[in-house]
């Protein structure tokens, strides 16, 4: 029986091997076309998962965020009690950390056991770093009584009756969290931390 082949030199490679290779690369490999199609494919997939990685991503931020401001509000707690429940005169914030003017942070820190609270893991403009925190203070309860704060007055001037749950005590500097309404979460009168806008207008 003879045996197709090719002459190469002295050495004669049998037809009938490279065509079974050849076979073998057509039944068992990919072409081309079917690599970019693959390719596409991911590259679409990976699109649409994509936000929706953000979204879950930011949400855990949005969460930890809410926790830092319900443990500031236990350090504020704790400073009431040392003042006569009388609340802090601060600064709404600070141009820089190396400021020596009364804030969140440098007033509240011996209340507090882990620094990183007065930053929002969502503070991407650097806030907590070159100020000391990524939230802002309401100067408008400054040196009131916790237990009859006066946010707003009314158009005459006279005090309003305000439900501390209504009445704000720090809030984001920024809207660090693009995926809620309001992008911003807010510490209230009561201690609780939402990033519901429920501030009382006097009206």
């Amino acid at each position: 029986m003879k045996t197709r082949g090719l002459e190469f030199g002295r050495s004669r490679v049998p037809l009938d091997g490279i065509e079974g290779r050849r076979d073998v690369a057509r039944n068992g490999g990919f072409t081309l076309m079917e690599l970019l199609a693959v390719v596409v494919v991911i590259a679409i997939l990976a699109g649409l998962a994509y936000p929706v990685y953000q979204r879950i991503s930011q949400s855990g931020k949005a969460t930890a965020c809410v926790s830092n401001l319900r443990q500031i509000s236990v350090a504020l707690g704790a400073y009431l009690a040392e003042n006569n429940n009388v609340m802090p005169t601060l600064m709404t914030a600070r141009a820089s950390i190396s400021d020596n003017v009364p804030v969140i942070d440098n007033t509240l820190s011996k209340y507090i056991t882990n620094p990183s609270v007065f930053a929002c893991p969502a503070d991407n403009g650097g806030f907590a770093k070159t100020t000391g925190t990524s939230y802002f203070w309401n100067v408008a309860i400054n040196g009131q009584s916790a237990s009859s704060l006066n946010f707003l007055q009314n158009a005459g001037g006279q005090q309003n009756v305000q439900a501390p749950s209504q009445i704000p005590i720090m809030a984001d500097k920024e809207g660090f969290h693009p995926y809620l309404d309001n992008k911003v979460n807010v510490l209230y009168a009561d201690g609780h931390a939402t990033k519901d806008l429920n501030f009382f207008t006097g009206n």
